[in-house]
């Protein structure tokens, strides 16, 4: 029991930190930019937006620290792909509060309608 609820609490501290790194609305934007896109450089990324490359590479090192993005050296450059997986476990969390609403909001439809 205290293995399975360690695990829970690991997730629940992982789902945290990914929820708080996409807090962030220029890393939102960067996720979105990486969606089913090849690689990219840090020099696209920054491409139309007012943000210096300096702060680019920062928000992206948040995201790699949670898992969201990785980096690969392509020559002199780092090159930033999208990993789906924290993505994929953020989305399970939120199906099951989803459901836990909807159970809720169940009982108190029934508890209302009987009174």
């Amino acid at each position: 029991m205290s293995r399975r609820r360690d695990s829970a609490a690991l997730t629940l501290e992982r789902n945290a930190e990914t929820f708080a790194a996409l807090g962030d609305p220029i890393r939102l934007s960067l996720v979105t930019k990486l969606i089913g896109s090849e690689p990219r450089s840090i020099s696209d990324l920054t491409e139309g937006t007012r943000v210096t490359r300096q702060a680019i590479t920062k928000h992206l090192r948040v995201l790699e620290n949670v898992g969201v993005v990785h980096s690969v050296k392509h020559g002199r450059e780092s090159l930033f792909k999208l990993d789906p997986k924290p993505l994929a476990s953020m989305q399970e969390y939120l199906a099951v509060i989803a459901s836990q609403w909807d159970d809720t909001l169940k009982r108190l439809k029934t508890f209302v309608e009987e009174t």
